[in-house]
């Protein structure tokens, strides 16, 4: 598969990771045992949301973050394949934190059955606890989270993207209404073609169509103004000396 073709595996790829994340989160990570006496129950069971909170939010980001690349531009890929890193990166970090003093993780839970709120009255109260495979499965997301990161840095430059087809017909769009926009008159212009006996209110002058005149049009055009030299026309004011002109005594 070429790299122009791998916006999509890395996408559902990224969707993927995300779910493990979160499923991660929803699973028992610790299993706390506690003495006798020491709360109304003999053990408490610690999901990934009472250890990692945090984890719903860092998988809900990725997955956002994932659907966000399939419509974003170049410079958008790279920030959000930034972002992505630093997600997995929290997601490694938090997972880590947890699993080496469990049961500060767990102190919430525990704390609910127990009766107490200080970390260190929650040591007391524990006794052993079970690890579960999920922390290690929640890392192992994180990591991935981080690779799928470097990935997108290394290959969306040959990701197509679809700024091309919406940028064409944003600009054909903005050619169409600077065609059908109305010209600004100039005092100067106008007043030139007044002076040179053109009418600069004209559709030959101002109006758009006039580059499009057929033949007909020309010939007509052509035709009144050979009528405008005409006794009694528009163009002559009287007919004073036409007379004279013609030869008549």
């Amino acid at each position: 598969m070429t790299a122009r073709r791998s916006r999509p595996l890395v996408v559902v790829a990224g969707l993927a990771v995300a779910g493990i994340i979160m499923l991660s989160w929803t699973q028992t990570w610790f299993t706390v045992h506690l003495h006798a006496g020491a709360a109304v129950a003999a053990k408490v069971d610690a999901d990934g949301a009472a250890a990692v909170p945090q984890y719903t939010a860092l998988a809900i980001a990725s997955l956002a973050l994932f659907l966000a690349m399939t419509i974003a531009g170049r410079v958008v890929r790279i920030v959000l394949a930034a972002v992505e890193i630093l997600l997995g990166v929290g997601v490694v970090v938090s997972g880590i934190t947890a699993l080496a003093d469990p049961v500060a993780a767990a102190k919430g839970a525990v704390g609910e059955v127990a009766g107490v709120a200080d970390l260190s009255a929650v040591r007391r109260a524990v006794s052993s606890v079970d690890v579960s495979a999920w922390p290690v499965v929640g890392i192992v997301g994180g990591v991935l989270a981080m690779a799928l990161g470097v990935v997108v840095l290394l290959v969306q430059r040959s990701w197509p993207g679809p700024s091309r087809k919406y940028g064409a017909a944003t600009a054909g769009a903005a050619a169409d209404a600077r065609a059908v926009a109305p010209v600004e008159r100039d005092a100067v212009v106008d007043w030139d073609d007044l002076s040179a006996g053109v009418d600069p209110t004209s559709d030959a002058v101002a109006g758009p169509d006039s580059a499009a005149a057929g033949p007909d049009d020309a010939s007509a055009d052509a035709a009144g103004a050979a009528s405008d030299d005409t006794v009694g026309s528009n163009g002559r004011r009287s007919n004073d000396g036409v007379e004279a002109e013609r030869g008549a005594p």
